[in-house]
């Protein structure tokens, strides 16, 4: 890795635009999420402790959304509910920021660094400092195959997924700090799954991967699935069915029939929109996302319409937060099965 892509430049940009002394440590995770009240499902990618304040920072690589700066408000709200805490300074690290969530920010007193475009990550990941976000492809790989064993050793989940122990005893070790898992007698357990899908909710909203929503030229969201399936894999485009769509039928729960949810690549969209899409208001809309890793290559075929794995839908059901609870739930409860 190139030195002006090496995450350690990160933190010592931060350091030194915040004046940071060698002494302000990157706060133990763990200890401080201890001292909170609530299982909390969000983590900054540092906590420096300097005299008697704490800066929580946020590191964003890709776009800012307003839902990164409710998370940070939440997050300084929570803290700051004891008043014998340490005053809290909120900084957000990013090299752009639209003016709205600029203006936002700066209401809510969040600290703006503007990262130089010379310090970066490797193309496509977010930043991610020393900590573990859960809903990295190689995480989530862990969670599911937890999910799907039940209970097992760290030792089992590396192997079968084919990563190092080191890695795995991390995740667990984060799931951990999150009271998602529990570890007994050297076997580790889901403890708090809905712990577990709220985190994933805010870490990775999928709201933030939509591309385009628009009506289609179809009467039923089944039948739409099904033809634009089989039109696809004729022109050997990627795509894949996800959320709603993938976990009905992969559940046979109940779910919404006005709209069909599938990835495709940027570049196909409006090829896409061509073929299928309406001038007109229809009673079906696509609701298009564009993937931020890859998607397609573990399908399955279901009923004639390509879905994602059941690892991504799940993640992606977590990432509809709130309104797809229900689903969610179900879905996660029956995955051993699938």
């Amino acid at each position: 890795m190139q030195d002006s892509e090496n995450p350690a430049n990160i933190e010592n940009f931060i350091r030194n635009q915040l004046g940071l002394p060698p002494s302000a440590k990157d706060v133990d995770l763990g200890i401080l999420y201890d001292s909170l009240d609530v299982a909390l499902p969000l983590r900054p990618d540092f906590v420096f402790k300097d005299d008697g304040q704490i800066f929580f920072i946020e590191v964003k690589n890709t776009r800012v959304t307003l839902d990164t700066i409710a998370r940070m408000a939440l997050l300084r709200e929570l803290w700051q509910k004891k008043p014998d805490r340490q005053t809290v300074q909120l900084v957000l690290a990013t090299k752009t920021l639209n003016t709205r969530e600029e203006l936002l920010a700066r209401v809510l007193d969040i600290r703006i660094l503007k990262l130089p475009w010379s310090i970066g990550t490797p193309a496509g990941q977010e930043y991610t400092s020393t900590k573990i976000r859960i809903s990295s492809q190689k995480s989530w790989s862990i969670v599911t195959r937890l999910l799907k064993e039940k209970s097992t050793s760290i030792r089992q989940l590396a192997l079968k997924e084919g990563v190092s122990y080191a890695w795995a005893h991390k995740v667990i070790e984060n799931l951990r700090e999150q009271n998602v898992v529990k570890k007994e007698g050297g076997y580790v357990t889901i403890a708090d799954l809905k712990n577990l899908l709220n985190g994933v909710a805010w870490e990775r909203p999928i709201k933030n991967l939509q591309l385009e929503e628009f009506s289609i030229n179809y009467t039923g969201s089944h039948t739409a699935a099904q033809e634009i399936t089989r039109t696809l894999k004729d022109q050997k485009i990627k795509f894949a069915f996800t959320s709603y769509t993938a976990a009905g039928l992969y559940t046979s729960y109940a779910v919404r029939q006005d709209a069909v949810y599938l990835y495709i690549e940027k570049e196909t969209i409006d090829q896409f929109k061509e073929n299928f899409g309406s001038k007109h208001e229809s009673t079906i809309r696509a609701v298009i996302y564009s993937p931020d890793r890859d998607v397609f290559s573990d399908t399955r075929e279901k009923e004639s319409i390509v879905v994602t794995s059941p690892a991504q839908t799940l993640l992606d059901l977590a990432g509809l937060g709130y309104s797809a609870m229900d689903l969610t739930k179900v879905m996660a409860d029956k995955y051993a099965e699938l």
